[in-house]
């Protein structure tokens, strides 16, 4: 496991590089220091995490263990270690991540189960003869497109993806290159369209009505970003940045939808775990005609906002 280059220093051993790394990183306070280092070291030596556990004593390379603690450093200062990997596992699935979008969180796991879920339930409620429209599904917000690259998969792995119409819309370009590029690399293009627009205006236009509409906004309050070595400095603040109270775009969004959901369907919006009661507020003031709940996740805290059209 010596990687590439010359045989490293006497002490360049997996055990000790990563001793050494995560000693570098605890002194930020950021978390999850063992595991961070981990994660590159088994990325430099282009070996999975397990290896590098089994084999604490194995010898690494003198470039390798130079490549190694130049990305420490670069973790050390905030950069997220999906940047720094340029991949992030989701649901199952390796995204492509970099600076052009917001790096998938696991919590958004909980979305693609609770949109899976719609989708079966909607497909096995009633015969789909040959001719019946495509259910329509699109992801606001898309950054990476990893939820709409999960649902196309799950739907794909069920054999159902042809009864399902996906869109994905960034207002960001460069989120959008992005979101195409992993969308091609899971051999999805023929089954995700991509679109800019903001929020559900796009060009072109969505097909209306929606069947299910999921969404990944910023949420994050104005006054709670933080600076480096945060993680989250490195990321787009026009993914993160939700106003005063962090649901300006939720409630932009929470108002279109009556226009644009069809009466069978679903809005499912990932919201902060401190946010419950003012978007179920939101959607009274702004969405009366359609029903609202929240779903936590296994913790327990917050995570969704479910609205369902009246014949959901």
């Amino acid at each position: 496991m010596t990687g590439a280059g010359a045989a490293g220093a006497p002490g360049d051993r997996v055990a000790t590089l990563l001793a050494e790394a995560a000693g570098r990183l605890a002194a930020n306070d950021q978390g999850g220091e063992r595991s961070d280092a981990e994660l590159l070291l088994a990325h430099v030596l282009g070996v999975g995490r397990t290896t590098i556990l089994a084999h604490p004593e194995a010898p690494v390379g003198a470039d390798a263990a130079a490549a190694f603690r130049a990305l420490i450093v670069r973790r050390a200062a905030g950069e997220p270690v999906a940047y720094l990997r340029g991949v992030r596992e989701f649901h199952g699935l390796a995204i492509a991540c970099d600076p052009r979008a917001l790096v998938p969180r696991p919590e958004t796991e909980l979305l693609v189960e609770h949109a899976l879920a719609h989708l079966r339930a909607r497909l096995a409620a009633a015969p789909r003869p040959p001719g019946t429209p495509p259910l329509r599904v699109v992801d606001i917000g898309t950054g990476t497109g990893a939820i709409a690259i999960a649902v196309a998969d799950g739907l794909r792995r069920r054999g159902a993806l042809a009864e399902v119409a996906v869109v994905a819309v960034d207002r960001s370009p460069d989120a959008l290159a992005l979101a195409t590029e992993n969308v091609v690399a899971h051999g999805l293009a023929d089954a995700i369209s991509l679109r800019p627009g903001d929020l559900l205006a796009t060009e072109p236009p969505l097909p209306v009505p929606l069947d299910l509409v999921c969404a990944n906004l910023p949420y994050v309050a104005t006054g709670d970003l933080r600076p480096a070595p945060d993680a989250t400095a490195w990321e787009p603040r026009l993914a993160l940045d939700g106003g005063p109270d962090g649901l300006d775009a939720v409630r932009r969004l929470i108002a279109a939808l009556p226009a644009q959901l069809g009466p069978a369907g679903r809005a499912l919006l990932e919201i902060g775990a401190d946010q419950g009661p003012a978007a179920l507020a939101a959607a009274a003031a702004l969405a009366p005609g359609l029903t609202a709940r929240t779903h936590a996740d296994l913790a327990g805290r917050t995570r969704l906002l479910d609205l369902a059209g009246p014949g959901a």
